[in-house]
């Protein structure tokens, strides 16, 4: 949890969501300040996407309350809450296919964002130039590669102007060097004291930016710490390797 003396900014409280009988969050608070960066692991089914779908207002929770900044926004569809400033990427990439990675980025600001045309031409330009997808900007989206797919969808997310970044799996299926290149670009997002909540099993990469660790296990928090002390916590152990009791 946030500091004490840090206020939260995104707050879930009794979050629960089912899918007919399969209960996939079962009694989820979580709360974190806006200068966070805070890494989610657990097993395959811990219910941590679904999760990021709550906050992120991709699906409403079966029960419990979502806040932001302040404010009751449980009924808030995604695109309302990405103009609050509260935006996620997701763990596959879907790039507008049939329009360049520019026009992809520029959709970001002026839908996401909400900005008009000159600001945000700026504002894609920006994006792209941070994420280093300027050499790429006029091709295609469909033709990138995965590494620069997943750059485009980071890229996607800067251009609607986060307060809060929500990542999925941003680094699954990269190599550790790939992987390396997004966490630089994710550690000038921190510079910018854009938060973070990440998602990620390769945890050694995600262990280089997130300073708070929370693990999920079949649809609980189980640990929420210091990251070291988080990932040597024994029932963290066994979540992951199985073999004992919960």
């Amino acid at each position: 949890m946030p500091h004490p003396q840090q206020q939260a900014v995104l707050t879930a409280a009794g979050i629960h969501k089912r899918f007919g009988a399969l209960v996939v969050l079962d009694a989820v608070d979580f709360a974190m300040a806006a200068d966070e960066a805070v890494g989610i692991v657990g097993p395959n089914g811990a219910g941590k996407t679904t999760l990021l779908s709550v906050l992120s207002g991709a699906f409403p929770p079966t029960a419990g309350t979502v806040s932001f900044k302040g404010g009751d926004v449980t009924s808030l569809p995604a695109t309302q809450r990405c103009r609050l400033g509260l935006v996620r990427t997701h763990q596959v990439p879907k790039p507008f296919s049939g329009m360049t990675t520019f026009e992809n980025v520029f959709v970001a600001a002026s839908h996401g964002a909400g900005l008009g045309r000159d600001e945000a031409y700026e504002e894609a330009l920006g994006s792209l130039k941070l994420c280093g997808m300027l050499g790429v900007a006029n091709r295609r989206a469909e033709t990138l590669g995965l590494l620069d797919r997943k750059r485009l969808e980071l890229a996607r997310a800067l251009a609607a102007r986060p307060t809060l970044l929500l990542l999925d799996e941003i680094g699954g299926g990269l190599t550790d060097g790939e992987a390396g290149e997004l966490v630089g670009t994710i550690k000038e997002l921190r510079r910018r004291k854009i938060g973070i909540v990440w998602i990620e099993h390769i945890v050694h990469i995600l262990l280089q930016v997130a300073e708070r660790l929370i693990c999920m296990d079949a649809g609980k928090i189980i640990a929420d710490g210091e990251p070291q002390a988080v990932m040597a916590d024994p029932e963290v152990v066994r979540a992951y390797l199985g073999g004992g009791p919960k």
